[in-house]
């Protein structure tokens, strides 16, 4: 039988292997795309990340509203005796919520603003 020592060290072989042959095969499969879209005549798009300022913004304020979250709840816990549990989990659900409502409603002003302007 094959020792347990031996599996354990075959598994993260295995999966480094794995996770390589993915990477060669994802970038085979883009460069095959990208050759069938050049002899096709369509340019293909550039390559690169494009930052979205709003996901910048939903992202921040989330950060911001658990990081408030854990603050009250660590006021909650010490100050008035509230269980850990409950005063952790709903204040980084409450705050997070609160942070994700007002990037929807800064995005929204922000979007009506651009609006506005491009149509005056």
């Amino acid at each position: 039988m094959i020792s347990e020592k031996i599996v354990a060290l075959f598994i993260p072989i295995i999966c480094s292997l794995g996770a390589f042959t993915m990477i060669v095969f994802i970038r085979k499969f883009e460069n095959d795309e990208k050759m069938a879209m050049i002899a096709k005549g369509i340019m293909p798009p550039p390559k690169g990340l494009k930052v979205n300022p709003a996901n910048s913004l939903r992202w921040g304020l989330l950060a911001i509203g658990v990081g408030l979250g854990l603050l009250v709840g660590n006021f909650l816990e010490t100050s008035l005796g509230f269980s850990e549990d409950v005063a952790y989990f709903s204040m980084i659900f409450i705050f997070g919520g609160l942070g994700l409502l007002a990037s929807y409603f800064l995005q929204m002003k922000i979007n009506q603003k651009e609006e506005s302007e491009s149509q005056g």
